[in-house]
């Protein structure tokens, strides 16, 4: 038996449940010195042997737990999770681990542990090491050869002293940088990057006018079609299906209650008229999935709530959200800057969303035959299909009057298209496809929230706007918390579980990011004066 000053781990093996009755069994495990033999035998008497499990151990003595010890069994386990147990002198009361279908002990067996100091190794532990160093050497190395490009086509525009595109590169660049930062003291990306791009933009580093404008609208719209489809395919068809009832209904409420909450706030607080008012409301009820699903993915991997399904359930309804939000925005726009009759006035919201469910349903069946399931090139047919196919949706609703109809077709089709890539084999987390957006991210993500940065002026922002603007947003977050928690009243989730995914749809930023601008695109050729101050002031809470 081990000794209590040599704790050695013990592992929990989860099997497939071949035993009718569910009863667990321990054997000890033989591990190095501990294996048995004469002198250390594995049970200490007959009974022990015939029970299948030791009753005497000492606090270090590995075991295994296991549902059924048969070989077929075994060789299909699920999952092994090592834990040790605590010396045998620590005096501490606590709970030993349980085999959670999910693998994983259900509490710290050590209770709560103290805050180590941290050394001055473990803060150059921050810097980063030999595989990031090497990223971020090639992508300094992508942007000097895009400039170097650029500058052969272009030439001045692109030149160091006053080129627009050379200064547009550099704050994306060091957008990137600003972001990398931010996640070493363990924030998110997209606060750097934006950061950066305020900064870049007040201190007079960079002025984007002209043609360039458009330029940088245009990009804005690639980065809020890669977002789309991100979320569309980031949906576990199957969980969905499964939480349907439960997503809708915590997706569709609160988003409506805190959409009209913001209008209210700031019809009265911020003087929006009713229409700016609403399309604030439905780009503050977005949830941010740049913010949430990293952190969210590092927990689902510990563990924590896969047996309820709450990171399935958190994901299903950031996407909704964000797709309730992008229509919304589209379809409020459309009817507030037409200049039709009033029927067509009329009818532009309930059209733009039959057209965007209808191009949705066809672009995304058209991928169950074109391109082959087995086709060599599938993949990236499929990435090129879809995002191709996405762009031209968003940029024609535009262009024939319909905006909502296009972010509406986006996400459904992606969602379409995860669908069938699974029933073909294709798991939502391994989806190749998924991951080559992920990669169009890593590049668009700076340029999207460093742009975003430089249309905050701080010479125009008044401070008694901004302050109504934070008690807009903090009041309206707080009741969409209050309400969310009971909405999810009859749920199988705890107290502290609705707690914690309530607060989970409080982030903003992806989306904010992407439809704040949008405002000032729309009315910046046609609108008048009082509009372009609205959709200031918009961008200004937005951001």
């Amino acid at each position: 038996m081990a000794s209590s000053d040599n704790p050695m781990p013990h592992s929990i093996l989860h099997v497939p449940n071949s035993n009718p009755k569910g009863e667990e069994r321990r054997v000890s495990l033989a591990v190095g010195d501990n294996a048995p033999s004469k002198d250390n035998p594995a049970f200490e008497n007959d009974d022990e042997a015939a029970n299948g499990h030791s009753t005497k151990r000492s606090s270090g003595q590995c075991e295994t737990v296991a549902r059924d010890l048969t070989t077929p069994a075994i060789d299909h386990c699920a999952s092994i999770t090592t834990v040790c147990d605590p010396p045998a002198d620590t005096h501490r009361k606590h709970k030993s681990p349980l085999a959670l279908p999910n693998g994983f002990p259900e509490e710290n067996v050590y209770g709560k542990q103290e805050k180590e100091k941290k050394s001055l190794w473990d803060w150059l532990a921050l810097m980063p090491n030999g595989e990031q160093f090497a990223r971020l050497v090639a992508y300094m190395v992508i942007g000097l050869l895009i400039w170097s490009i650029m500058y052969v086509l272009l030439g001045q525009d692109a030149s160091p002293k006053g080129g627009q595109l050379f200064q547009i590169a550099a704050m994306c660049i060091v957008a990137k940088l600003g972001g990398w930062l931010a996640t070493r003291v363990r924030l998110p990306a997209l606060l750097g990057m934006l950061v950066v791009g305020i900064i870049a933009k007040n201190v007079g580093l960079i002025t984007v006018h002209g043609e360039y404008e458009h330029v940088v609208s245009d990009i804005r719209k690639v980065a809020l079609v890669i977002i789309l489809i991100r979320a569309g395919l980031d949906l576990d068809p199957s969980a969905t299906r499964k939480l349907f009832g439960t997503i809708l209904k915590l997706a569709l409420v609160p988003w409506l209650i805190e959409c009209c909450m913001v209008a209210i706030l700031s019809h009265f607080l911020l003087d929006l008229p009713w229409g700016w008012a609403f399309m604030l409301g439905s780009i503050e009820a977005a949830v941010s999935p740049a913010v949430v699903v990293p952190g969210l993915l590092r927990l689902r991997l510990k563990g924590f709530g896969v047996a309820k399904g709450i990171p399935t359930l958190i994901l299903a309804v950031t996407g909704i959200d964000d797709a309730f939000s992008v229509a919304a925005f589209g379809v409020i726009s459309s009817v507030m800057l037409t200049s039709g009759s009033l029927l067509y006035t009329v009818t532009l919201g309930p059209a733009s969303v039959l057209l965007g469910v209808a191009y949705g349903l066809v672009w995304g069946n058209m991928t169950r035959f074109v391109p082959k399931q087995h086709d060599p090139y599938a993949v990236h047919l499929r990435v090129l299909l879809l995002f191709f196919g996405g762009l031209m949706a968003v940029l024609g609703s535009e262009k024939i009057g319909y905006e909502g109809a296009g972010p509406l077709g986006v996400i459904l089709a992606s969602y379409i298209c995860g669908c069938i890539w699974m029933e073909q084999g294709w798991e939502v987390e391994e989806n190749p496809v998924a991951i080559s957006f992920e990669v169009f991210w890593l590049i668009f993500e700076p340029i999207l929230f460093g742009m975003t940065g430089t249309q905050i002026d701080f010479s125009q922002i008044d401070p008694k706007i901004l302050w109504k603007a934070i008690l807009c947003i903090g009041v309206a977050a707080f009741i969409r918390i209050f309400f969310t928690i009971i909405i999810a009243i009859g749920s199988r989730l705890n107290l502290k579980e609705k707690i914690f995914i309530s607060f989970s749809w409080m982030a903003k930023a992806t989306v904010q990011a992407a439809l704040g601008p949008v405002a000032i695109d729309l009315v910046r050729e046609h609108g008048s004066e009082e509009e372009k101050e609205y959709a200031r002031s918009l961008l200004m809470v937005s951001s």
